[in-house]
């Protein structure tokens, strides 16, 4: 017999089907026997009458299938208004443990370290499995609104000859007789597919970043959504880019697992409405001040107060969960953001923030090799290992700008997770480099 998803067993009532799953839990009565059994698609019940003289049936229910065991079931499905799992149960006439579990060493109260330790039991669990579903529409939305937009898809290497950006945060890894590392961004890489004639580019694939932070959100690999746009008229083009593709994704996401989500982790997805509001970091910080927010030392960006601080002022002035901060100061941005001809002293630049977590950096690119060359110099870096990069800038290359965002930090904001390690599958930290 043909397996039968749980879900679709309101449409088979009356007739005898087998299900494939896992023991959920059990309940064992004087008269009965309840199994309730899980598969990805939701629960169902078992329920097995006892007999006078126990049989084969009854004993493997009692003695033989303990919680978390692969079982197939054979059975009629009954119409049973008083079941609270959408009112039907299965009488079973067959059952065969597929695998006999041990005894569980987590359950769902047990703590994020230790459900870590067993993620693979961990996300048996509905609630767990919801976060990929999620995952798979977001990543499905920001595809489809990237190629309505004639973007081009591109892998980029995550093994490079120098380290990408500052040369900070990077993993270095034997490569044969010499030294590589680990990609921390594919930065350079789409603006070298830009200056190759490709007008719109993106990426969604693996982030390394070395950095020893233990915060709730930080990891040392995740899964990152990469845009690069080029005949931008400014950085504006790429705000609006960013905040049209979001719109898309939560739409997406509200249709197919708003109530859903809101039932299991009680959030409301909101689809915002554009434009989201923007704050040059010069009104961000004057704005900050007056309510008295003053960080331990003189700063030209924001601090995680700061963020959400300023995120609280855009719901409260804008009713929008989302925020734009812009122009951040030369000094706290790489050498190859734009300065701006009215004012070089910030970049044309921007985070976004969502519900006061900063999930995008973004800028127009310098694309001048002259100027780019000279702000490299100001920051005292030395640009020899990096020709690869810069010839790029040699044989003219369109203004352009893009911008970076993790996806699994979005996936915390968006189901109200306490952590990023729960917004993956195999979260990868400083300390952790198993399972």
């Amino acid at each position: 017999m043909s397996r039968t998803l749980i879900r679709e067993l309101p449409g088979v009532v009356g007739q005898e089907v087998t299900v494939y799953g896992w023991v959920n839990t059990l309940r064992l009565q004087r008269k009965l026997q309840f199994v309730i059994v899980r598969d990805h698609t939701g629960l169902v019940q078992v329920t097995n009458k006892r007999t006078d003289v126990p049989g084969e049936l009854e004993e493997l229910i009692e003695h033989g299938m303990p919680p978390e065991s692969a079982v197939k079931i054979t059975g009629v499905v009954i119409a049973a208004e008083n079941v609270k799992l959408g009112g039907l149960e299965i009488a079973p006439t067959a059952i065969e443990v597929v695998s006999r579990s041990e005894t569980v060493p987590i359950d769902r109260q047990t703590g994020i370290d230790q459900r870590l330790d067993w993620r693979f039991l961990d996300v048996r669990q509905p609630e767990r499995q919801l976060l990929f579903k999620v995952q798979t529409t977001v990543e499905e939305a920001l595809r489809e609104y990237a190629y309505a937009q004639g973007c081009t898809e591109m892998h980029t290497p995550k093994l490079m000859g120098t380290a990408s950006e500052s040369g900070s945060e990077v993993f270095s890894v034997k490569y044969f007789d010499r030294t590589a590392y680990l990609a921390q961004s594919p930065q350079f890489y789409k603006q070298m597919a830009i200056a190759g004639g490709i007008d719109k580019v993106f990426e969604i694939g693996p982030v390394f970043r070395a950095e020893p932070s233990y915060t709730s959100r930080h990891a040392t690999e995740f899964t990152g959504l990469d845009v690069e746009i080029a005949w931008i008229d400014g950085v504006e083009d790429v705000m609006r880019f960013e905040e049209q593709m979001l719109t898309l994704v939560l739409r997406r996401v509200k249709e197919r697992h708003g109530d859903e989500i809101a039932a299991v982790f009680g959030i409301e997805v909101v689809v915002p409405e554009t434009a989201f509001p923007r704050y040059t970091m010069a009104e961000a910080i004057e704005l900050l001040r007056a309510q008295g927010w003053d960080p331990q030392r003189e700063k030209d960006d924001l601090d995680p107060e700061g963020e959400r601080m300023i995120a609280a002022l855009a719901k409260e002035q804008h009713g929008s969960e989302f925020v734009f901060v812009t122009e951040f100061p030369v000094s706290v941005r790489p050498f190859y953001h734009l300065r701006p001809e009215q004012d070089p002293t910030v970049t044309a630049s921007f985070d976004l923030l969502w519900k006061g977590i900063e999930i995008t950096t973004g800028a127009q690119r310098e694309h001048r090799y002259e100027v780019l060359v000279k702000q490299a110099e100001e920051k005292g870096m030395n640009l020899e290992p990096l020709t690869s990069y810069t010839d790029c800038f040699r044989f003219g290359t369109p203004p352009h700008g893009g911008f970076g965002a993790g996806l699994n930090r979005m996936l915390m904001v968006l189901l109200g997770l306490d952590s990023i390690r729960e917004a993956m599958f195999l979260f990868r930290g400083p300390n952790r480099l198993t399972p």
